[in-house]
């Protein structure tokens, strides 16, 4: 047996650490040792996408990567899209209210790609939600419910925005 090394991370706002096998994939890592199971393994081969997590801003398949390689890493699961009082995250919403779902087992993936879209393009065009969800696979769906979802939450994170905008304008 390997000697267990210290991963420390900050998931969902919060430190946590273990001490794990080098050999642990960051998945199991975020399901087992951190008891986060809304990451899904899918293929353990990085071609489906239920296992993609933001790390440091960037979405990665988290079962492509060893947790010791995300030591020191900031890392958002589909748990930490909802806020801390449980109000759903825009995206979150849209799946629900656009029917972007059918089994839920591509879901949070798909969220969190969808996510990391929207933090980089907050008014993204049809063709570069497909772009930035092409590498999640969901085989439910023919995807337009999903890019339906996408959009939903971009125009609602849209207004969301503006109406904070005009508070503060008149806040001055």
């Amino acid at each position: 047996m390997a000697k267990k090394q210290l991963v420390s991370v900050k998931v969902n706002g919060h430190e946590r650490e273990a001490a794990v096998e080098p050999r642990l994939l960051l998945v199991h890592f975020i399901r087992e040792s951190l008891q986060l199971t809304g990451t899904h393994i899918g293929c353990d081969t990085s071609h489906c996408g239920a296992c993609t997590v933001v790390l440091n801003g960037k979405t990665v398949k988290s079962c492509t990567m060893f947790a010791v390689q995300a030591d020191g890493a900031e890392i958002l699961t589909v748990e930490g899209l909802a806020s801390a009082s449980g109000q759903l995250h825009a995206l979150q919403e849209g799946f629900k209210q656009e029917h972007g779902l059918q089994c839920g087992f591509c879901t949070p993936g798909m969220l969190m790609s969808s996510f990391a879209l929207l933090h980089n393009n907050p008014n993204p065009s049809e063709e570069e939600i497909r772009r930035g969800i092409s590498g999640n696979l969901c085989r439910c769906t023919g995807y337009q419910n999903i890019v339906g979802a996408v959009q939903y939450a971009a125009a609602k994170m849209a207004k969301t925005e503006s109406e904070a905008n005009v508070a503060e304008g008149v806040a001055k």
